[in-house]
């Protein structure tokens, strides 16, 4: 049998978690006032008690809208966008952070939803592809030069390409090509069409000047 690992005071770490609720947000509780302060506004966290582990409802910002969707505190992003809101252009693909498919904008920063706690995101602004068209469905120009550069095949990957390199221009209207290739390191493409993804972003930049 193994052993529990203990500190001087004989608590096992075992029964620390047990007393925490074994959650993500009784741990964000006592190590994060500033998420605790989110899930207090949200009505998820009290003073006297954490919710969970059963689901609750959360509010989202999402592309510009409020959404409210049933989430437990283990519940990724990338599963309230695609299971709860229907938002499926996010994709999954490693499910472990390292392909860069399901990569959406939290607060003007690209990140990766399969890794994000749903409950982080309480009160951030969060953009997903479906939040890139315009009026009458008119597609972003970053969207359209990915087609006119011929930036994608079997296309699992564009949507994280495309969120990405928006992040990417949001904050720099004109970089350079290091700078374009560093914003979609993240994202893997099993197709190889990188050359064109760079060529696409740099193409919608200098649009841009």
């Amino acid at each position: 049998m193994q052993k529990e690992d203990k500190d001087h005071k004989g608590l096992s770490r075992r029964n620390f978690l047990k007393s925490v609720g074994l959650s993500s947000v009784g741990v964000a509780a006592i190590h994060g006032e500033g998420l605790a302060g989110k899930l207090r506004a949200a009505g998820v966290l009290s003073s006297d008690r954490i919710l969970g582990p059963d689901e609750f409802e959360a509010e989202f910002n999402v592309n510009g809208k409020t959404m409210k969707s049933m989430i437990t505190p283990a519940t990724t992003l990338a599963d309230v966008l695609r299971d709860r809101l229907d938002l499926t252009g996010t994709k999954i693909g490693c499910n472990r952070g390292a392909c860069g498919a399901c990569t959406v904008i939290m607060d003007s920063r690209a990140v990766s939803s399969c890794m994000t706690l749903a409950v982080d995101t309480i009160g951030a602004k969060i953009e997903t592809i479906e939040g890139l068209a315009g009026d009458n469905d008119t597609l972003h120009p970053l969207q359209t030069s990915f087609i006119e550069h011929d930036a994608l095949q079997c296309g699992f990957c564009t949507s994280g390409m495309i969120m990405s390199a928006k992040a990417l221009l949001d904050q720099k209207k004109d970089p350079d090509l290091t700078e374009i290739r560093n914003s979609v390191s993240g994202n893997l493409c099993r197709c190889g069409t990188y050359n064109n993804v760079f060529r696409a972003v740099a193409a919608v930049s200098k649009t841009k000047k």
